[in-house]
């Protein structure tokens, strides 16, 4: 809990499990929904374990950043002016390539090659601080359920989905002063969703976009 808000914080040990981006299938067709790709998983006898949506997209489901699944870029870095919440400065990428995993400022992503990426925006804490953009005002009246990602230890990745609707600000607040990230993504606010079966957890929107996984 931060500020009287209750989040759900999902921990994973990125050297113990397996974190995947998924996205379409062999034909092309995005998954959509948890329930789609835990399907498709099963018929491959493999077990999703957890899922959260991995970024923005447009209403053809494709990436409005950049995405990379296995090593393979489906979709380029997008460092071009816009307006919503993706292109609300400073933007970012979550990343895992040798170094590890790991959240950038997207200027920051150059001359990188990851087994897995995707961008989003905007951070929600950059260098350890709250972004200075009026979207993270103490008075902002924009309150949804929203969902991002940090990770506070080289090795942990911590995906997080409030429980209400909140602020940007309060939502930051929980990466920064709780959970003690220096570096976090917002990945998105009306469509976050979460499937966790170990704490009966199954949201099911059917108009998803990427999604991150944990696969046995």
């Amino acid at each position: 809990m931060s500020g009287g808000h209750e989040f759900t914080a999902c921990r994973i040990d990125l050297q113990g499990q397996s974190l995947r981006l998924y996205y379409a299938d062999a034909k092309g067709s995005p998954y959509a929904s948890f329930a789609r790709l835990r399907t498709s998983l099963a018929s491959e006898k493999k077990r999703l374990v957890f899922a959260m949506n991995a970024g923005m997209f447009h209403p053809d489901k494709k990436p409005v950043g950049l995405l990379v699944i296995e090593g393979r870029e489906l979709a380029p870095v997008n460092r071009s002016p816009g307006v919503g919440n993706f292109f609300i400065e400073p933007n970012g990428v979550f990343l895992i390539d040798e170094s590890g995993a790991r959240v950038i400022e997207t200027m920051d992503y150059r001359n990188l090659s990851p087994s897995l990426a995707t961008q989003s925006g905007p951070l929600l804490v950059h260098r350890g601080l709250i972004p200075s953009s009026a979207a993270f005002g103490v008075n902002s009246r924009s309150r949804h359920v929203r969902n991002g990602v940090c990770v506070p230890e080289p090795g942990v990745a911590v995906f997080v989905i409030s429980s209400e609707a909140v602020t940007f600000r309060e939502f930051a607040l929980y990466f920064r002063d709780v959970l003690g990230c220096g570096e976090a993504l917002y990945l998105d606010g009306s469509i976050s969703s979460l499937y966790f079966p170990h704490l009966q957890r199954a949201d099911a929107h059917a108009q998803l976009g990427p999604m991150f996984a944990v696969v046995e």
